[in-house]
């Protein structure tokens, strides 16, 4: 026994390494479009969906330019194609990008070379982008002019029109606010129209239109958005402290936090009861230092490491050894607190606080961009490899609701802290902050958004060692407190009733009808997704959360998986494992 920990120890100092020093050496994630002679198949990029079953179309087309973006809309409402648009990545979970499963009606339009155009209007602090561009490339070229976009997501493997359309966000309750959508303050959309028109058309929504509202959060359902406009504001440094400590009272203490620090977040490790405060403030341009955050979940992996890592989980679940998960927790969150968590001062993390520019302190996604060099490294989840598989889950809360949720979780946790560890593997409970939004799909009101990844077993039949605790948790989440889902993400249950919980969905519904009277761009998936639906569809179908279970059959009695009620939410139906010589809490 010693052995295996100490091997686990080892290969964690592996991990250190390969996130440092094997960078250069890594493949960058596939294209997201397969063709082949009998069609072309859209993967997203986790390998969570992607055969021809689910998303295989017979034609793709690239524009360049928005003239050709504009015929290919034209082409597809001509001959009365379902289309969808899809970027350079693709990292949606939900299947928002997929036209439709009979393929020979469907069309798609990959923006990945759309993405020539940005334009800066220094005098008037704005841009306006062509909505293939990538987000490292706008924040680039703004920085280089002496300005700078305030919110974007952690992670900058985005387009700019899929960056707004799903809702990405940063973190911050200041100002305008952490969602990305807030800053937006124009876009050109490309919509049907009739044949005197030209099938399509172009149209301009500013700053004052009824209609920016629905189109910030589209979910690709209006129309295919051609150009964003941003509200700038002049470069600022940042300076951020990580503060590793108990979880006491986090409960109380978040609203405080996220008040008096501009991009504040927590990251909760509830199993190793350790809560990491974010001091995260602006600091004047003249303040030294040249730091970089490089998230270290982000950095390319040697491949080697993330299946080994991938391995020694499922050797875990497979033996059922909680112990084990909760080893390799403890040893992550050791390694995160020593190099805080991919903050470097230069080269390296030298200290707190680490200084540095907006442009390279608000995001990262340094394994998007290594040379391709060798098949020795890429992102740690990339479906080529055996590496990472999990699910993400994320829910956006009420602030006045958080607390509570915080305190059931802590209930949760302290009747078996190990069964918990799971999420510790990955990166605990990460809490950021959304300010209310005037659009439709958008936050109603100040928010605190939850986002936690756990193990996700190869096969879908497969429960996983702790299924009950995280979809006694998920239901908690959505159905006790009424979290809303984050829209790129998500199992489908989590979109349970989600039309009730946006006081302006109907007047998105509206923009619908009225941009797309034919619904070239509503999809079984999309229909899926806003019916806010879950019904029990066969057996093992709460296991890959198609459905809540109500039957034994929805988890998998022959393996010891029985539908049963929830322990601290006790309306809750989860699946748990039942065993003479083994219980779950």
């Amino acid at each position: 026994m010693y052995k295996f920990w100490w091997f686990i120890g080892v290969l964690h100092q592996i991990v250190l390494w390969g996130l440092t020093l094997l960078s250069i050496h890594a493949m960058p994630p596939p294209a997201p479009v397969q063709c082949n002679q009998t069609g072309c198949t859209l993967y997203n990029s986790y390998g969570t969906w992607g055969d021809r079953k689910e998303c295989h179309v017979a034609n793709v087309t690239y524009p360049k330019t928005e003239e050709e973006l504009s015929l290919a809309v034209a082409y597809a409402n001509q001959h009365r194609l379902k289309v969808k648009v899809v970027s350079k990545f693709s990292h949606t979970i939900p299947k928002l990008a997929c036209p439709s499963t009979q393929y020979v009606n469907s069309m798609l339009i990959s923006t990945s070379n759309y993405k020539s155009t940005i334009e800066i209007d220094v005098a008037n602090m704005a841009v306006t982008a062509d909505t293939g561009v990538g987000l490292r490339q706008l924040i680039d070229k703004v920085e280089a002019v002496g300005l700078s976009l305030v919110a974007a997501p952690y992670w900058e493997g985005v387009s700019v029109g899929g960056m707004i359309s799903t809702g990405a966000h940063g973190s911050s309750w200041w100002g305008k606010g952490g969602a990305v959508h807030d800053h937006v303050i124009g876009l050109s959309l490309i919509v049907p129209a009739k044949q005197s028109e030209g099938f399509a058309k172009i149209i301009r929504i500013g700053p004052l239109d009824p209609l920016l509202n629905a189109a910030k959060v589209s979910l690709g359902l209006l129309g295919v958005i051609s150009k964003v406009k941003f509200s700038l504001e002049p470069g600022f440094k940042r300076s951020i402290t990580y503060n590793f400590t108990d979880d006491d009272h986090i409960e109380d203490l978040f609203m405080d936090h996220a008040k008096k620090n501009e991009f504040a977040d927590i990251t909760w490790y509830p199993s190793q009861h350790t809560a990491v405060y974010r001091y995260d403030n602006r600091v004047p341009l003249n303040t030294s230092g040249d730091g970089v955050f490089d998230f270290l979940g982000f950095q390319s992996n040697s491949v080697l490491v993330t299946e080994s890592i991938r391995a020694t989980e499922k050797a875990a679940e497979n033996a059922r050894n909680v112990i084990g998960k909760c080893t390799m927790a403890g040893l992550f969150l050791g390694s995160k607190k020593i190099v805080a968590n991919g903050l470097k001062n230069g080269l390296i993390f030298t200290g707190y606080p680490v200084v540095g520019h907006q442009g390279k302190m608000q995001t990262s996604g340094s394994c998007l961009y290594s040379p391709v060099t060798s098949i020795g490294s890429t992102c740690a989840w990339d479906p080529r490899v055996s590496g990472l598989f999990f699910y993400e889950t994320t829910a956006i809360f009420s602030a006045t609701q958080f607390g509570n949720f915080i305190r059931d979780v802590k209930t949760l946790r302290d009747l078996k802290p190990e069964n918990l560890c799971g999420i510790d593997v990955y990166n605990g409970f990460l809490i950021r902050f959304i300010k209310a939004s005037q659009a439709f799909l958008g936050q109603p009101e100040d928010s605190v958004v939850v986002d936690f990844n756990y193990y996700r077993a190869n096969e879908a039949s497969t429960p996983r060692l702790d299924e009950n605790i995280w979809e006694e948790v998920e239901q908690m989440a959505f159905l006790k407190y009424g979290a809303r889902p984050h829209w790129g993400k998500n199992r489908n249950l989590a979109f349970f009733q989600v039309q009730h919980k946006y006081p302006n969905f109907s007047k998105f519904v509206a923009a619908k009808k009225l941009l797309d009277p034919q619904n070239m761009f509503t999809t079984e998936w999309s229909e899926e997704i806003l019916a806010g639906e879950v019904v029990a569809n066969g057996d093992g179908c709460a296991l890959e959360g198609q459905c809540i279970c109500s039957e034994d059959n929805h988890c998998n009695p022959q393996n010891g998986y029985f539908c049963k009620q929830g322990v601290v939410y006790k309306e809750a139906r989860v699946c748990r494992y039942s065993s003479s010589t083994y219980q779950l809490a």
